[in-house]
């Protein structure tokens, strides 16, 4: 390596984002070099090879992957960050197995893209070497797991999966109902080593208390009463591969205890057993429930929260992902006319516009209904407002949609509703959920820049990062 000072190039067709990083990474002292075309780069990689690289994606003239791939033939060992504002989980994943330093989503805050820089110049300097991994292809993983979006925080969703994909780590995955946790769970479970065997799925809140330990761990003949012979639970079903367990908030504190005990050591009895069954599971849990405060009310073991929470993902609800409602209905269309043998739907612009406006308190799960509802019910081959059901085309849902009701009218509904179903402290619960809405509409209006969404807000940067933290956003 030269003794002179470190060697940062920013490689994107994009001028306004060459201009941020560099003016972000010229208190750093570097030496930055904008290039606007991969191709000059390239050959000047053996002339005066970079410290660090930071790299878009898709650029007009060298897709960033092989420009990626360029670098390290030149010199394996120089880190990549990888920049796109177009990613899936097939690209995350991609970019993992071409061994990149970092994969940053757009919009990304400076500060965290400069913090990383930093921490790639001194592993470079300090001559650390990445160890070089080959994981399954991305493309079986897409013919086995459709997990579809292109909003910010399906992009984080990506690049978590694509970085723990390469590990054995336990991963929790946080999520209201209905926005797709097990397909998270089967993609990590595909892009791992344990993918050739099995993925076992158990839903802790649907089996009765007194099942559930035999569920999970089997039992021995004459065990308890209707045991007439032994059975082998869900631990010894995903050997050598995965156990998800679904809404692991659920689960009763005894078993907690049994569940931990296995996650130590790999080691468990069956109900009425007496021998020690050892096992190689990786296991994956997910939640709707905030599971701290499961914790704080003695409901949730602390040491068992810190060993499922190893890797948390958080996948988003969908109306804080509106701009993939669009590529989400027609997937789903396309796949209920496929699976019905039907002719497929096409949704009237202003149909996919009112849709792409509605709250979707089921989430994706309810968006693949009304898909497959409307393939049967929709008399045309194209959707019409008077085709959509009648829950979603009333007088009420409609103006809200189009703006002509007044929040605080939907906001008293709320309180109405929530007073007449008993519930206290309504106060505090709507308080929670405004700051959380007008935190993510602000770090969205600010390209998730705290200190400029904090502006937005009428706050200090701490302010927010305080209310942020309070949220677990």
């Amino acid at each position: 390596m030269s003794d002179t000072r470190p060697i940062v190039w920013v490689v994107d067709d994009d001028a306004s984002i060459r201009w941020v990083l560099e003016t972000a990474l010229e208190e750093t002292g570097y030496d930055i070099r904008l290039f606007e075309n991969p191709e000059i780069p390239v050959q000047e990689l053996k002339k005066a090879p970079p410290t660090v690289v930071l790299t878009d994606v898709r650029m007009p003239h060298m897709d960033g992957m092989t420009f990626v791939e360029a670098i390290h033939e030149a010199d394996p060992h120089i880190p990549v960050i990888v920049m796109t504002a177009h990613a899936d989980l097939d690209m995350a994943v991609d970019v993992y197995q071409k061994d990149v330093f970092e994969y940053v989503p757009k919009p990304f805050e400076v500060d965290e893209v400069v913090s990383l820089v930093q921490r790639a110049v001194r592993k470079r300097l300090s001559g650390g070497r990445r160890s070089r991994t080959r994981r399954p292809a991305a493309s079986s993983v897409s013919e086995q797991v459709n997990i579809i979006g292109q909003a910010p925080t399906m992009q984080e969703v990506f690049r978590i999966i694509g970085r723990v994909a390469r590990t054995d780590v336990t991963v929790l995955i946080n999520g209201e109902t209905g926005t797709g946790k097990e397909l998270v769970a089967r993609a990590l479970h595909a892009l791992s080593a344990r993918a050739q065997h099995p993925f076992v799925a158990l839903n802790t809140a649907a089996i009765p208390r007194e099942l559930l330990e035999s569920e999970l761990f089997g039992h021995e003949k004459g065990a308890f009463t209707g045991a007439v012979e032994r059975r082998i639970g869900r631990f010894e079903q995903a050997d050598g591969g995965t156990l998800f367990l679904d809404e692991i908030g659920d689960m009763p504190v005894d078993l907690q205890t049994r569940l931990l005990r296995v996650l130590n050591d790999g080691t468990f009895y069956r109900v009425g057993g007496r021998d020690p069954i050892k096992v190689n599971v990786r296991v994956l849990a997910a939640t709707h429930q905030d599971m701290n405060r499961l914790v704080r009310e003695g409901k949730f073991r602390e040491d068992l929260l810190y060993r499922l929470n190893v890797i948390r993902i958080q996948v988003p609800p969908l109306r804080e992902r509106r701009e993939d409602i669009p590529l989400l209905l027609r997937h789903y269309l396309d796949q209920a006319a496929q699976e019905l043998g039907m002719e497929p739907k096409t949704l009237d612009p202003e149909v996919e516009r009112y849709l792409t406006r509605l709250h979707w308190p089921g989430n994706v799960r309810q968006l693949a209904s009304l898909c497959t509802w409307l393939t049967i019910m929709a008399p045309g081959r194209v959707v019409n407002f008077d085709d959509l059901p009648l829950e979603l085309r009333n007088e009420t849902v409609a103006s809200e949609v189009r703006g002509d009701c007044d929040w605080t009218d939907a906001l008293a509904r709320w309180a109405d509703q929530a007073l007449a179903a008993g519930e206290k402290n309504i106060h505090d619960k709507a308080q929670e959920q405004l700051d959380r809405v007008l935190i993510e509409v602000a770090l969205r209006a600010a390209r998730h820049h705290k200190q400029q969404a904090a502006r937005l807000l009428g706050w200090g940067r701490n302010t927010l990062t305080r209310k942020m933290q309070a949220l677990d956003l």
